[in-house]
């Protein structure tokens, strides 16, 4: 049987649902909103197993689920750029949302990243510690200001309302998803000019690494079919 990953809740799960749906695989949630688990109609072979989107890289990495839907940010997040335990098999036109450097508005002479690391270096000497970036993404913001030859910062861990860390004195700068950006505004903050770390968006993905029997392998070759995709085995 062939386990899709899908988002629990939210617009996520519903844009999921209707990008399916529109290609002749009705999904929908089995029983109330409490439960996590779906039932799929228009091919045999295949459930959908609901779970939080953060849930689907690891469990397509660990070989229990097949297919996943979920946010490239997330993926490469998880798993690293080129990951070789899942292939991207569809863009899905929805959940798009920009991984992004901000800073204080306060910050007139700092709008890009080599600013940034003028920046970082100054700060050091004034305050005796390295400046402060809070994120969930530390793979990701790492691997880019590596790549931009900036050094002196930490990255802080934050799990929630990150905008606001710099307010609240834990953290001088961040990295965090935004769509609209009035998040940022509200809370004083404005993206660097060069600070997009990664454009993200919802993606079906295929683990090459789950147990696929022939049956899986037969019920794939309908699914892909169906939805315009290539075959993950």
């Amino acid at each position: 049987m062939i386990r899709i990953g899908v988002p629990s809740k939210g617009r996520l799960m519903q844009d999921c649902f209707d990008w399916f749906g529109a290609r002749g695989v009705a999904m929908r949630r089995a029983g109330s909103d409490r439960e996590y688990s779906g039932v799929i109609e228009g091919i045999e072979g295949v459930v959908p197993v609901l779970m939080s989107a953060g849930e689907v890289p690891r469990e397509l990495a660990a070989r229990r689920i097949h297919l996943g839907v979920t946010g490239s940010d997330l993926v490469h997040e998880e798993l690293g750029q080129g990951a070789d335990e899942v292939v991207e098999l569809a863009r899905l036109g929805f959940g798009q949302a920009d991984l992004i450097i901000a800073v204080p508005n306060v910050w007139v002479d700092v709008d890009t990243v080599d600013d940034l690391d003028a920046a970082a270096a100054a700060f050091r000497g004034v305050h005796g510690h390295r400046l402060r970036i809070a994120t969930k993404y530390h793979r990701l913001v790492r691997d880019f200001l590596q790549a931009q030859g900036v050094a002196d910062y930490q990255l802080v861990d934050s799990q929630g309302a990150t905008e606001g860390t710099v307010k609240n004195g834990t953290a001088e700068a961040i990295a965090d998803i935004t769509s609209s950006g009035e998040t940022l505004r509200a809370n004083h903050l404005r993206v660097l000019s060069d600070g997009l770390i990664h454009q993200s968006e919802a993606v079906l993905w295929g683990s090459t690494v789950a147990d696929w029997t022939e049956a899986d392998r037969a019920a794939m070759g309908r699914l892909a079919g169906m939805l315009g995709v290539r075959s993950p085995v």
